[in-house]
């Protein structure tokens, strides 16, 4: 049996060797190992890197997604794969975020980015924060069908690949047989739109169960650097599938966009509002670079950033807007409050923001207040403190990064 010493150099020699030169080994690999669902097609990118050498690729995920690993390999094979195109790469990845706090940010983290034209190629991964973090099937078809149609309206030639990364659980899932629900919700919406996914779930698990590495060599939910060639591996792979035989004398075609959404309150327009636009009574305020004084956690992007800051039962602010979806996110750290809220003057409703990671972490959390309100017509949001709190929290503290709205 070959040692694993030797399957890891093999890994790591891998992901440097140039997708140029496919063998009929690593095509038998991509055939045998590798899950790719190949829906559609990725010849825009291709054609758009290789006849304007221009190319514009982003990277939208967590925590997988914003440590160096897997994004960097992509880059460099890119660059290595195309050597004569400039690249824009955009760097979207946030530690702890799903497909909600995915669709909202994704105009302003990656749409709305500087840079030579649209985006060309999009990866984007969602499965592992949308289980942990517990949001359930609805929010798991909204946040991500969110994600998906918004970036083909926004860019019908884009092309898209949906990751499905493995952590702990999923492990002991797939023993039984299953594939985890959030990979069936996601799948759901790559089915709809026809884009293409990898399932790394399937693959890691199989890999182990040969014998190849184990999770601990692997490296865990944040992979080691074997873990994060195996995820880049398996792109690669796609790419010498999908980018054979793409004659050059043709032009990128835009890819269909289904005349309707799976699911009519999926946040395909979402975006950020302005916590400026909040009326704000006493108790309530907004800070130009918010930074804690504590030793909790803190994340990029949610320090140093202004931020709506209340810490007393009572503060309340107004918010007017327009749209079917309102929510908050905020940071969610070890004195994070309750609130009560109030949309269009129904019966107030109370939020506990205090999570399982809030004792030592300000994590970010996108909250959804209310997402099937009418868009025909404007609304008012009533935000206060509550009396009550968690038995965990050590205070009564909510801080306001951005409200979330969804205007279609």
């Amino acid at each position: 049996m070959m040692s694993r010493f030797l399957i890891f150099f093999l890994f790591l020699y891998s992901s440097y060797a140039s997708a140029q030169e496919v063998s009929q080994s690593t095509l038998l690999d991509c055939a045998q190992k590798h899950v790719i669902h190949p829906r559609g097609n990725m010849r825009n990118s291709y054609l758009k890197f290789e006849k304007k050498r221009t190319g514009r690729v982003a990277f939208l995920g967590g925590s997988i997604t914003e440590m160096k690993g897997w994004r960097d390999m992509i880059e460099e094979h890119l660059q290595q794969r195309f050597p004569n195109t400039s690249f824009d790469f955009i760097r979207a990845g946030i530690a702890s975020t799903g497909s909600t706090p995915g669709a909202f940010r994704l105009k302003n983290d990656v749409l709305r980015q500087e840079g030579d034209g649209p985006v060309d190629l999009l990866f984007v991964e969602a499965a592992v924060n949308d289980d942990t973090n517990g949001f359930d099937y609805i929010a798991q078809t909204r946040g991500m069908e969110g994600i998906i149609r918004q970036a083909r309206i926004n860019n019908p030639e884009m092309d898209i690949v949906m990751l499905h990364f493995i952590y702990d659980p999923f492990i002991e899932l797939h023993k039984t047989g299953r594939l985890p629900d959030v990979v069936y919700n996601h799948e759901r919406v790559a089915n709809h739109y026809q884009i293409i996914s990898i399932d790394l779930v399937t693959e890691i698990n199989r890999r182990m169960a040969d014998g190849e590495f184990t999770w601990e060599m692997f490296g865990g939910t944040h992979p080691a650097p074997l873990g994060h060639t195996c995820y880049a591996n398996a792109i690669k792979c796609l790419f010498d599938i999908l980018w054979q035989n793409i004659g050059l004398n043709s032009w990128p075609r835009p890819h269909r966009v289904p005349t309707q959404p799976l699911d009519t309150f999926s946040y395909f327009d979402g975006d950020f509002l302005d916590i400026q636009n909040a009326r704000l009574s006493n108790g309530w305020e907004l800070i130009p670079v918010w930074r804690p004084d504590d030793k909790a956690g803190k994340r990029n992007l949610f320090v140093d950033v202004p931020m709506l800051e209340a810490k007393t039962p009572g503060a309340t602010l107004t918010l007017d807007f327009e749209g079917r979806a309102i929510g908050l996110f905020c940071v969610c750290g070890p004195s994070a409050a309750t609130i009560e809220y109030s949309i269009d003057n129904a019966p107030f409703r109370q939020l506990d923001t205090y999570t399982q990671w809030s004792s030592n972490l300000y994590i970010p959390w996108a909250y959804i207040l209310d997402d099937q309100l009418s868009s025909e017509a404007p609304h008012q949001l009533i935000l206060r403190i509550s009396e009550e709190k968690n038995p965990a929290s050590e205070g009564h503290a909510l801080q306001i990064r951005n409200f979330l709205i969804n205007k279609k």
